[in-house]
């Protein structure tokens, strides 16, 4: 089994921040800077590691119709899946014509408490570039602005602070385009770097956006 690499965890980011949305392999990468084959490969490793699950149902034999001969195989699969009953962290709108969608309570569990060893943080010199962590747009209301910015180098970043090596050199083009991809990546650098209080409001808003159907996250100190 391929070991798991930043960009299928920013791949399985991107289908929650779609929800119901239809797509494509090449839409998917374009929307994240990646090739179409890139984007294959990302979305087959999410499958094997148990973050995504394949539209693709396996129909029982004895749903065949009367009279209709199959190989002795037990199971065949469907070009176009009818819906079946959801699993446990499953979203309910989930389009069974995409080629995959999120296993929301897997995908979850894995952004706090295995994504940040599997992908440490990793820091850069001060640099010119996109906010990211508690410095990121979707915190301005949370978090006054302070000299200890985190950013992500990038020529057409605006705000100057201490870097921070992006997920996938892709992350800051990604975030740009999509606002709530933009916060859950900036939620889990906040996990990686931020200080306590970053490190308490990460570990309750980022579970709440990727698995909203689950349990509440346990209430943590804000202070340090």
């Amino acid at each position: 089994m391929a070991q798991l690499k930043p960009q299928d965890f920013l791949v399985a980011l991107k289908l929650v921040a779609w929800g119901s949305r239809r797509w494509t392999y090449a839409s998917l990468a374009q929307a994240l800077g990646l090739s179409a084959s890139e984007a294959h490969a990302c979305i087959r490793r999410g499958l094997q590691a148990g973050l995504l699950v394949d539209n693709a149902l396996l129909v029982p034999p004895d749903s065949v119709p009367m009279g209709v001969q199959e190989p002795a195989a037990g199971y065949r699969v469907h070009t176009r899946p009818r819906r079946a009953r959801l699993q446990v962290g499953e979203a309910p709108d989930r389009p069974t014509d995409n080629p995959a969608h999120v296993n929301a309570r897997h995908l979850a569990e894995f952004a706090l408490h295995g994504a940040k060893y599997a992908f440490f943080a990793e820091r850069l010199p001060v640099a010119l570039g996109v906010p990211t962590s508690h410095s990121a747009p979707a915190f301005a209301n949370v978090f006054v602005p302070g000299s200890d910015a985190w950013v992500w180098p990038h020529p057409q970043g605006t705000v100057r602070g201490q870097g921070l090596m992006p997920l996938h050199p892709s992350v800051p083009y990604a975030a740009m385009q999509d606002e709530k991809l933009y916060e859950m990546l900036a939620l889990f650098d906040a996990l990686r770097v931020g200080r306590a209080r970053e490190r308490g409001m990460a570990m309750e808003r980022l579970p709440a956006l990727i698995y909203p159907e689950g349990p509440a996250p346990e209430k943590r100190s804000m202070h340090g």
